[in-house]
């Protein structure tokens, strides 16, 4: 997703019915385009009410317009806002208007705005990146705002869109730019040997760079959570509540409960919050050998979603606990669930339906009752530790995948880095490289070093108009 110096217009406001809706240009040299629509000039960054005007003259509507000057605005370009009453018609026909108003010729006969045209997907936002105003991580925490499923993760994007994060990772990069330097400056006059490095702390400050670079890492990885979530399936045989504690944990009726087995034919999903973590907790048909088709199908779901799950309640009914052909058929879905299941995704073992048992000798694992409520919030606080999340959120700020997997790239390149430093002067050049690859690869997180693709993947997801 290339610039283009062509100036843009789109609605940004969502689709469909509302009180107020907006219409944003944003380019260099919109004066022109302002008195056509408003029919008279507009004082920078000063909200005025004013009439919107079609080509005959005549009133489109009434709102407010703000223009907003070059370089002071969101895009860094000239941006004009004009805010309507928000039905669907209007703001198009606003949108026709700006289009059609840019092509008309002034006095010289020159266009009052040639090239204008729609914007395409986060091109807004993609502006102010490319002209300085936020960095790629702020601007990707521009749409996790949007997207936030929870109060936690909001409040962890609005800390990111204020540069929190980016603040953290320029402490990071100011500390690398040092330590190169001294190495460079070691390379350079190599008549100074490691005594230079020696004087100067060079282990000492590698070695505090790669503590902060930790608990960088953990925040991160906190704010990924709060942004991605955690997927978690519901496994068993059938009749073993799987529905009942879908329901139970979204405290809704959203998965159909019956004493029949095999009434779950195919993934039912909801996200509930867990202290702000969204969970998406997918319940499955159950698992057994079928003749019925359609259960099969569901069936074969059932393990592509326990494949591609980050934990995986296996539930058991506590009622059947001394049933022998139950606990042979257990016994063949555990061994299939270990067989598809990676080793790092936690399988947690989960008995249901203690409400209803006779007693017995309790095995291990969570005990609790889908019906009851029993147990619920002991496995709420285990898919919490199983995901890897602690409570205290407080400075926490929203992060993504890629940001944790490039500085992941960094933690290596700076143990590559201590093992160089280790072997003192004969590895220097590439203890130099290491320390390179390694603030290339922090810089990726704010924009610095970023390909075309890269950016073109991230902005084509935002919404139109913003």
């Amino acid at each position: 997703m290339l610039h283009h110096p062509d100036p843009i217009v789109a609605v940004a406001t969502a689709p469909g019915r509302g009180a107020v809706g907006i219409v944003r240009v944003s380019g260099q040299g919109l004066t022109a385009l302002v008195l056509t629509l408003c029919g008279r000039a507009l004082k920078p960054r000063e909200a005025t009410y004013t009439v919107f005007l079609d080509a005959d003259g005549e009133a489109i509507d009434r709102g407010l317009a703000i223009f907003f000057t070059a370089p002071h605005s969101f895009t860094g370009e000239d941006v004009l806002e004009l805010q309507a009453h928000g039905g669907t018609v209007v703001l198009q026909l606003l949108l026709k208007r700006c289009l059609q108003a840019a092509a008309e010729t002034g006095a010289d006969g020159a266009s009052r705005l040639p090239h204008l045209r729609l914007a395409l997907p986060g091109e807004f936002t993609q502006r102010a990146f490319l002209n300085d105003k936020i960095d790629l991580a702020q601007a990707e925490a521009i749409a996790d705002l949007i997207d936030a499923s929870t109060e936690a993760a909001a409040r962890s994007a609005s800390r990111s869109l204020t540069g929190i994060f980016s603040q953290e990772i320029h402490r990071l990069r100011d500390a690398l730019v040092h330590l190169r330097m001294l190495v460079e400056a070691t390379l350079d006059f190599p008549e100074e040997e490691i005594d230079f490095l020696h004087k100067a702390d060079a282990h000492g400050l590698l070695l505090k760079l790669q503590q902060n670079l930790t608990l960088v890492q953990q925040k991160a990885q906190q704010g990924a959570l709060l942004r991605e979530g955690i997927k978690v399936v519901i496994a068993g045989q059938p009749n073993a509540g799987k529905s009942s504690l879908l329901n139970a944990l979204a405290g809704a009726e959203l998965a159909i409960v019956t004493p029949v087995p095999g009434t779950t034919r195919d993934k039912v999903q909801q996200t509930i919050q867990i202290e702000g973590v969204p969970v998406h907790v997918i319940d499955t048909a159950g698992l057994r050998d079928s003749l019925d088709e359609v259960e099969k199908i569901g069936i074969q779901h059932a393990w592509d979603a326990i494949e591609q799950a980050d934990a995986v309640l296996f539930l058991h009914d506590l009622t059947r606990i001394n049933a022998i052909d139950y606990r042979a058929a257990d016994a063949v879905v555990a061994s299939a669930i270990a067989n598809k299941v990676p080793e790092n995704v936690p399988v947690i073992e989960v008995w249901n339906k203690v409400d209803a048992s006779c007693g017995e000798d309790l095995p291990e694992g969570l005990i609790l009752s889908a019906k009851t409520g029993l147990g619920l919030a002991a496995l709420r606080q285990k898919l919490l530790q199983v995901a890897g999340w602690q409570s205290v959120t407080e400075g926490i700020f929203i992060a993504r995948e890629r940001h944790v997997e490039a500085l992941l790239r960094v933690q290596a390149h700076l143990n590559v880095a201590q093992i160089q430093l280790n072997q003192e002067a004969q590895a220097l050049d590439l203890l130099a490289e290491e320390l390179r690859l390694a603030q290339n690869a922090l810089c990726e997180i704010t924009g610095e070093f970023s390909s075309d693709d890269l950016l073109g993947v991230i902005f084509s997801k935002f919404c139109i108009g913003k």
